[in-house]
């Protein structure tokens, strides 16, 4: 088997576990009486990034992708995601929080590593909005 089938065959099995992970999280958001929009939002945007991005390069559990929101959202995200806008941000890095909530309630993170990420999220956000306006401006040319 070369690397590339190895690489396949082992993002196939962590999509497996995150399609069980993805629906106790949607059972989650729905025990929290949020709307089915809210739920949906939040569900697509968990998906893209356990199952796009944590396993793009390298292969990421969702467990371990907590350390990646810095990367994801100042780079990758606004990159990749051809919808990468301020809101789409902000959105997702409510998603994050929310989602690495869930992980923590199952004893899947740690609280240190919880606070970590939300620390993370509020004070590199002003950064990652910045770095996607300079993405967007045709007469910058050093973005990053």
């Amino acid at each position: 088997m070369d690397d590339y089938e190895k690489y396949e065959k082992d993002c196939k099995k962590i999509r497996k576990a995150n399609e069980r992970l993805l629906s106790e999280f949607e059972d989650w958001l729905k025990a929290s009486e949020l709307s089915e929009k809210t739920i949906d939002n939040h569900f697509f945007n968990i998906d893209f990034y356990i199952n796009e991005y944590l396993l793009y390069e390298e292969i990421t559990k969702a467990q371990d992708g907590i350390d990646d929101v810095d990367m994801f959202f100042g780079y990758w995200f606004i990159k990749k995601a051809g919808w990468a806008s301020q809101s789409s941000i902000k959105s997702n890095a409510a998603s994050l929080k929310k989602f690495y909530t869930f992980m923590h309630q199952k004893g899947l993170i740690d609280a240190d590593d919880l606070s970590e990420l939300k620390k993370t999220i509020q004070e590199q956000m002003p950064e990652w909005l910045a770095t996607l306006k300079r993405y967007d401006d045709p007469y910058i040319e050093e973005v990053w």
